[in-house]
C-alpha cells in the first residue's frame, strides 16, 4: 500500500488521503503494530469519485492479497484541529445524529514531551477496551513513532461522549493535554456512519455486538 502514494496523488476527485498503519494503541510505540492489517483514509469530492476508485485498479491490487477489507462511509459531524496543516474535513457545524459514530484522533507529538505521552497512554488504553458501546478501536499511524492516532467507533455519540469525559483515565489524559503540551499538531473529529460493508478481525463492527 505504501507504494500506491503516487498512484492516489493521481485519483481524481481525491482532496486528502492518508494510508495508515495499525495496531492495538495499547502504547503508541513499535510494539503495537499489526504488518498486516492497513487502512486509507480519503475524503472525496463526491460519492461518484469514491466509487470509481473502489472499482479501480489500485483497490482490485489490495483485494488480490488482502484476507479481509472493511470500507465505512463517514460524514463529518464535528473537527477540531489539523492534520499536516490541513482541515480535511473541513469545520462542520457540530450537528446531532442518533445512529454510530466513529471518532478520530491523532496528533503528531513534540518530541521532548514523547516519553510522559507514553507513560500516559495504557491506562487510557486500558479503559477503553472496557467501555460500553466501544464497536471498534484501531490505533493508527503514518509513522511508528510521533504520528499516530485511534480510529473507534461507538453505539452513539452518548456512548462516546461518556468514555471522552466522564470516565476518568481519559478525562485525566484530557486535561494532562491541555496542561503538558504533548502535541505539536493535533485533529479530533466525529463523523457518522453513513454504511459499512465488510469485516475487521473477522467481524462485522458496525453491527452491534
Amino acid at each position: 500500500m505504501a507504494a500506491d502514494r503516487p498512484a492516489l496523488r493521481r485519483t481524481a476527485g481525491l482532496r486528502f488521503a492518508k494510508l495508515l498503519g495499525t495496531g492495538t494503541g495499547r502504547t503508541f510505540t513499535p510494539r503495537d503494530a499489526d504488518p498486516r492489517r492497513w487502512g486509507l483514509l480519503a475524503v472525496w469530492d463526491d460519492d461518484d469519485a469514491a466509487r470509481k476508485f473502489e472499482d479501480g485498479p489500485v483497490v482490485r491490487r489490495w483485494q488480490t492479497i488482502a484476507d479481509e477489507q472493511w470500507v465505512g462511509r463517514l460524514r463529518p459531524l464535528s473537527a477540531h484541529g489539523r492534520w499536516s496543516g490541513r482541515e480535511p474535513f473541513g469545520t462542520p457545524r457540530p450537528d446531532r445524529w442518533d445512529g454510530p459514530v466513529a471518532a478520530i484522533t491523532r496528533a503528531r507529538l513534540a518530541p521532548r514531551k514523547a516519553l510522559r505521552f507514553w507513560r500516559a497512554v495504557p491506562p487510557v488504553s486500558a479503559d477503553l477496551s472496557t467501555a460500553p458501546g466501544l464497536r471498534l478501536a484501531l490505533g493508527i499511524g503514518e509513522a511508528p513513532i510521533g504520528l499516530q492516532g485511534t480510529f473507534s467507533l461507538w453505539d452513539s455519540a452518548t456512548a462516546l461522549n461518556t468514555f471522552a469525559y466522564d470516565r476518568a483515565p481519559h478525562a485525566a489524559v484530557v486535561r494532562r493535554t491541555a496542561q503538558e503540551g504533548w502535541y505539536a499538531e493535533e485533529l479530533f473529529v466525529r463523523f457518522a456512519l453513513l454504511s459499512a460493508v465488510g469485516t475487521v478481525g473477522g467481524r462485522e463492527p458496525s453491527a452491534r455486538t
